[in-house]
């Protein structure tokens, strides 16, 4: 059986609604975190395959900002993560009032 690029936009589909599942339904910040990297990691997948469907680089450029978008986006998310669990550590999302001022 043959792999072809079809197989791949399933898998990222199936990685983004696997991630947009797990943010809506945890309260964990870590975890919602980790949902949004997963659908990131889906749209990447998904951007690399049509890059290959169409013989395109432009793809695989538009995958390198995202990384470098998805990395900032760790380093400041966590660190809002880190600072909120210090504080009380059974909190969830709906304590994001705590880091008010």
């Amino acid at each position: 059986m043959e792999v072809t690029e079809g197989w791949y936009l399933v898998l990222g589909a199936l990685l983004f609604i696997i991630g947009g599942i797990g943010l809506l339904l945890r309260r964990n910040p870590l975890v919602m975190l980790m949902c949004v990297e997963l659908m990131l990691n889906g749209v990447n997948l998904t951007f690399v395959a049509f890059s290959r469907i169409l013989g395109d680089v432009a793809g695989q450029t538009v995958v390198f900002f995202v990384l470098v978008v998805a990395a900032a986006e760790v380093v400041v998310g966590l660190g809002i993560v880190v600072a909120i669990v210090r504080r009380s550590p059974g909190a969830t999302a709906d304590d994001l009032s705590v880091m008010k001022g």
